[in-house]
Protein backbone atom coordinates (compact mmCIF):
# COMPACT_ATOMS: atom_id res chain seq x y z
CA UNK A 1 0.00 0.00 0.00
CA UNK A 2 0.95 3.44 -0.56
CA UNK A 3 1.14 6.65 1.40
CA UNK A 4 0.40 9.71 1.12
CA UNK A 5 3.09 11.29 3.37
CA UNK A 6 6.00 13.53 2.82
CA UNK A 7 9.34 11.73 3.56
CA UNK A 8 11.66 14.47 5.22
CA UNK A 9 15.21 13.81 4.45
CA UNK A 10 18.98 15.30 4.96
CA UNK A 11 22.10 14.37 2.85
CA UNK A 12 25.13 13.17 4.90
CA UNK A 13 28.36 11.93 3.93
CA UNK A 14 28.23 8.00 3.88
CA UNK A 15 30.94 6.47 6.18
CA UNK A 16 32.64 3.26 5.49
CA UNK A 17 29.52 1.09 6.84
CA UNK A 18 26.91 2.49 4.38
CA UNK A 19 29.33 3.49 1.62
CA UNK A 20 29.44 0.44 -0.15
CA UNK A 21 30.06 -0.42 -4.38
CA UNK A 22 26.72 -2.37 -5.27
CA UNK A 23 27.88 -2.44 -9.10
CA UNK A 24 26.78 -0.22 -11.82
CA UNK A 25 23.10 -0.31 -12.35
CA UNK A 26 21.28 -3.07 -14.08
CA UNK A 27 24.43 -5.26 -13.64
CA UNK A 28 25.22 -7.26 -10.70
CA UNK A 29 26.65 -5.72 -7.77
CA UNK A 30 30.43 -6.56 -6.03
CA UNK A 31 32.01 -9.56 -5.45
CA UNK A 32 30.76 -9.68 -1.85
CA UNK A 33 27.25 -11.31 -2.11
CA UNK A 34 25.47 -9.60 1.67
CA UNK A 35 26.40 -6.30 -0.29
CA UNK A 36 25.27 -6.54 -3.32
CA UNK A 37 21.59 -4.13 -2.14
CA UNK A 38 23.99 -1.89 -0.32
CA UNK A 39 22.52 -0.36 2.96
CA UNK A 40 19.42 1.14 1.43
CA UNK A 41 16.50 0.63 4.10
CA UNK A 42 18.58 0.24 6.79
CA UNK A 43 18.54 2.85 10.17
CA UNK A 44 21.22 4.74 10.61
CA UNK A 45 23.24 7.24 12.66
CA UNK A 46 25.78 10.32 13.00
CA UNK A 47 29.33 8.82 12.95
CA UNK A 48 31.34 12.56 12.85
CA UNK A 49 30.95 15.82 11.06
CA UNK A 50 28.37 15.25 8.52
CA UNK A 51 28.75 11.50 8.53
CA UNK A 52 25.98 9.30 8.69
CA UNK A 53 26.25 5.26 9.30
CA UNK A 54 24.81 1.98 10.55
CA UNK A 55 23.11 1.82 13.92
CA UNK A 56 24.03 -1.16 15.28
CA UNK A 57 23.19 -1.41 18.88
CA UNK A 58 19.96 -0.72 21.12
CA UNK A 59 21.60 2.28 22.64
CA UNK A 60 22.64 3.87 19.43
CA UNK A 61 20.38 6.87 18.70
CA UNK A 62 19.17 6.30 15.18
CA UNK A 63 18.63 9.58 13.31
CA UNK A 64 16.57 8.09 10.72
CA UNK A 65 16.66 5.46 7.54
CA UNK A 66 19.19 5.20 4.60
CA UNK A 67 17.11 6.25 1.22
CA UNK A 68 20.03 5.25 -1.28
CA UNK A 69 22.55 3.66 -2.19
CA UNK A 70 26.13 5.37 -1.51
CA UNK A 71 28.31 3.68 -3.95
CA UNK A 72 31.93 5.15 -1.58
CA UNK A 73 33.12 6.34 1.43
CA UNK A 74 31.96 10.52 1.69
CA UNK A 75 29.25 9.65 -1.26
CA UNK A 76 26.03 11.19 -0.36
CA UNK A 77 23.41 9.72 1.72
CA UNK A 78 19.99 10.56 2.07
CA UNK A 79 18.69 9.77 5.39
CA UNK A 80 15.06 9.92 5.50
CA UNK A 81 14.36 11.91 9.27
CA UNK A 82 10.63 12.39 9.51
CA UNK A 83 7.29 10.38 8.01
CA UNK A 84 7.04 6.86 6.48
CA UNK A 85 9.53 4.90 5.18
CA UNK A 86 10.42 1.45 3.93
CA UNK A 87 12.61 -0.14 6.53
CA UNK A 88 14.28 -3.46 6.36
CA UNK A 89 13.08 -5.74 9.05
CA UNK A 90 16.03 -7.66 10.81
CA UNK A 91 13.50 -10.14 12.45
CA UNK A 92 10.00 -11.11 12.57
CA UNK A 93 7.88 -7.62 13.69
CA UNK A 94 4.09 -7.21 14.65
CA UNK A 95 2.32 -4.10 13.07
CA UNK A 96 1.94 -1.34 15.83
CA UNK A 97 4.96 -2.08 17.29
CA UNK A 98 8.18 0.14 18.22
CA UNK A 99 11.34 -0.75 16.05
CA UNK A 100 15.11 -0.07 17.15
CA UNK A 101 18.18 -1.24 15.08
CA UNK A 102 19.37 -4.16 15.41
CA UNK A 103 23.05 -5.46 15.10
CA UNK A 104 23.07 -5.16 11.45
CA UNK A 105 21.26 -1.32 10.78
CA UNK A 106 17.45 -3.34 10.05
CA UNK A 107 14.36 -2.98 12.60
CA UNK A 108 14.04 -5.02 14.94
CA UNK A 109 11.16 -5.13 18.01
CA UNK A 110 12.01 -2.12 20.68
CA UNK A 111 13.60 -4.20 23.75
CA UNK A 112 15.29 -3.79 27.02
CA UNK A 113 16.27 -0.54 29.31
CA UNK A 114 17.93 2.34 27.58
CA UNK A 115 17.04 0.94 24.06
CA UNK A 116 16.01 3.84 21.53
CA UNK A 117 13.18 3.83 18.93
CA UNK A 118 13.17 4.77 15.68
CA UNK A 119 9.11 4.85 14.99
CA UNK A 120 6.23 2.43 15.01
CA UNK A 121 5.65 -0.22 12.43
CA UNK A 122 2.79 0.72 10.30
CA UNK A 123 2.95 -3.37 8.62
CA UNK A 124 3.93 -6.78 10.22
CA UNK A 125 7.09 -8.02 8.90
CA UNK A 126 7.13 -12.15 9.23
CA UNK A 127 10.55 -12.64 8.15
CA UNK A 128 13.87 -10.87 8.23
CA UNK A 129 15.26 -8.82 5.35
CA UNK A 130 11.40 -7.78 4.29
CA UNK A 131 10.80 -4.09 3.62
CA UNK A 132 7.89 -2.77 6.04
CA UNK A 133 7.02 0.64 6.11
CA UNK A 134 7.62 2.27 9.76
CA UNK A 135 6.41 5.99 10.84
CA UNK A 136 9.96 7.62 11.81
CA UNK A 137 9.37 9.29 15.32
Amino acid sequence: MAYEESLGSITLDADASIGIYTGVPGLPGSAASPNHGGKQYHIVKVTGKHAAGLATVSTDSPVGVLQNKPQMVGAAATVAFTGISLVAAGAPVTAGAQVMAGTDGRAITLTGAGSIALGVAIEAATAAGQLIPVLIK
